[in-house]
């Protein structure tokens, strides 16, 4: 097995062992590292990355706030589902756009929501068969085969997404 399929072999195990509120975490990693290579992009010019990045971070902020429980989830749903819309044309906005600026906001933003819900995720009792957030969507028409959520500091672990599908 090659390094990258030990990697990924490894995403794979945490991701499945992972409690729900570190699973949130993760996706949040994965808007992360979708902002930083989108900002990389842009600094590089490569506009096709960059609105490929970014519409993958909108995909799995989709699925963030498609999972939303408003029925339980209190006011706090309520905010939640408000940071993503806010968050979303934001997003479409610095994609359009390019801004680096606007990257870095959202960067700061998401990095702040990840902080909280890590501290949330130290503060719980390991929840033994809690059930498991509903896995993000890995390919759809706007996202390639092969995308799956990794951790926000090692680009070179991750599958490379390739063979778009539509």
């Amino acid at each position: 097995m090659n390094e990258r399929g030990a990697a990924f072999a490894y995403q794979q195990s945490s991701a499945r062992s992972a409690t729900p509120v570190g699973q949130v975490v993760a996706l949040y990693d994965t808007i992360l590292r979708d902002f930083r290579r989108a900002g990389e992009a842009a600094q590089s010019g490569n506009v096709e990355k960059r609105v490929f990045e970014m519409n993958h971070a909108l995909t799995v902020i989709a699925h963030l706030q498609s999972v939303l429980d408003h029925q339980r989830g209190g006011d706090a749903a309520k905010h939640l589902q408000r940071f993503y819309e806010v968050t979303n044309a934001m997003v479409l906005q610095a994609s359009v756009s390019g801004d680096r600026d606007s990257l870095n906001k959202l960067i700061d933003l998401y990095s702040s929501l990840r902080q909280a819900w890590q501290e949330v995720e130290k503060k719980l009792p390991a929840a033994a068969g809690a059930p498991a957030l509903p896995a993000a969507p890995v390919a759809s028409p706007a996202t390639p085969v092969g995308s799956q959520p990794v951790p926000a500091k090692d680009d070179s672990a991750e599958p490379v997404r390739t063979n778009w599908r539509a």
